[in-house]
Order: structure tokens, then C-alpha cells, then sequence
């Protein structure tokens, strides 16, 4: 999962049933409160606009067990279908249709949260980025290459319970409205990923825990893993 760089070492991410070469991370975007009943069940208002917030790339990690920092902790899963860009946006953007064609690969990922935290830092009006951006806060699966990304549904299990489902038809913000949207204020590049955000059903995850996320329409893979 990850490339090494001398000593250190550089997060990138592989293709599903491939050999190809690995693709080096750069930003993690990430998108909050993209279903309507997920922002319900969370007593949250659906935005007007995209909710953008940021996780460190070294946040990211493989969905086997590996680094996970507060690992005494419960966490939140949050299920989402991540995009691989794999082309530069330039800011200010591009026509839908090229929007699109940045999008490389999809896979399935995780955006762990620290929820105690994450409520403590809203009602004191701080920032969340500790309940979301930790070592192991984003776990990822390999990606896809063959994909039809309006068509995407997924699912996510957990010691072999159904825990969440999305079609991504519906998000309240669609792929390119999130691409142009991201666009207005920030170049993308190749490596980026972006999390899409995540349906209902949020609910805990310890470490130990074994997880299934799976592409049920739109692309084929089912992904094993364990916190």
C-alpha cells in the first residue's frame, strides 16, 4: 500500500485485479453531509453547498489491520465510494463532460471519526480536523478502473451485518457538481482522492473489527478488511 521514499514512506494506492503501476496519493478531499438522511440522522441541516473538509494523506492506510492511532477508542464508519483524479483540473474548472473524464478509478473507503470528539469540537466552535484526520482515519480499498459511475451502489458490512447502502444517485451533490465545486477554489491532480460522502447507518467500529465493503451496481469488487 504504501511507496517507499528513502526512509519515509509515501502513501499511494493500486488497481483491483491489476499489476499496474501504483498511483502516489496527494490530498484527501472529503465531502460532509452528502445524503439527506445521513445529515437527519445526525440532527445536522443539509448544506446549501458542498461541506468540504480535509483529512492528511498520511490518514491514509489498506483495509487490513495496520496503523491506527486512538486505537483504544470507538469510532464511527462512515462508508463512501472515493474518486481517483486522474487527470489535472485546472482552478476554475472544466465543462461537465471533461469534469468527468479527471476521474480515473473508483474504489470504497472509510472515514473514521472520532464522533465524541467531532461533537465536543462543534459545540465549542473549534475545528474537527482531530476527529476525522488521525493515523488509519482513511481507509481505502484498490480501485477500479471499468466503472459507471451514475449506476454506482455499495454496501457496507460489519461482522457480517448490513450496516449501510447508497446509490450514489443520491447524493445531494453530484460527482461533477463536487469536481467543479472543489475546482472553484483549488487545482486537482493526478493522485487526489476524494471522498464522496457516506448514507445513513453510521454506527461503531473497534479496532478488531472485520468490515466487507462491496460494489453491488456500476462497478465490480468486494473488498475485505479489519480495523
Amino acid at each position: 500500500f504504501f511507496l517507499m521514499a528513502g526512509s519515509m514512506a509515501a502513501p499511494s494506492v493500486g488497481w483491483a485485479g491489476s499489476h499496474a503501476a501504483r498511483v502516489a496519493v496527494g490530498n484527501l478531499w472529503c465531502v460532509g453531509r452528502n445524503y439527506r438522511k445521513h445529515a437527519a440522522e445526525l440532527g445536522n441541516a443539509v448544506p446549501e453547498q458542498p461541506m468540504i473538509f480535509l483529512k492528511a494523506s498520511s490518514s491514509l492506510r489498506p483495509l487490513a489491520a495496520g496503523l491506527l492511532a486512538h486505537a483504544h477508542e470507538e469510532f464511527h464508519h462512515e462508508a463512501e465510494l472515493v474518486l481517483l483524479v486522474g487527470s489535472h483540473v485546472p482552478l476554475g474548472g472544466l465543462p461537465r463532460e471533461r469534469l468527468l473524464e479527471s476521474v480515473r478509478g473508483v474504489g470504497l473507503g472509510l472515514d473514521l471519526t472520532r464522533r465524541g470528539l467531532q461533537n465536543e469540537l462543534k459545540q465549542a466552535g473549534h475545528p474537527w480536523l482531530m476527529a476525522k484526520s488521525f493515523a488509519g482515519a482513511a481507509p481505502v480499498s484498490d480501485f477500479v478502473a471499468d466503472f459507471d459511475l451514475g449506476a454506482i451502489e455499495f454496501s457496507l458490512s460489519v461482522n457480517g451485518e448490513r450496516r449501510q447502502y447508497a446509490r450514489v444517485s443520491d447524493m445531494i451533490f453530484d460527482v461533477p457538481t463536487i469536481l467543479a465545486y472543489l475546482a472553484s477554489s483549488h487545482e486537482l491532480l493526478p493522485g487526489d482522492l476524494i471522498f464522496t460522502g457516506t448514507p445513513e447507518g453510521v454506527g461503531p467500529l473497534r479496532k478488531g473489527d472485520r468490515f466487507c465493503l462491496a460494489f453491488e451496481r456500476g462497478a465490480l469488487s468486494t473488498f475485505e478488511g479489519q480495523l
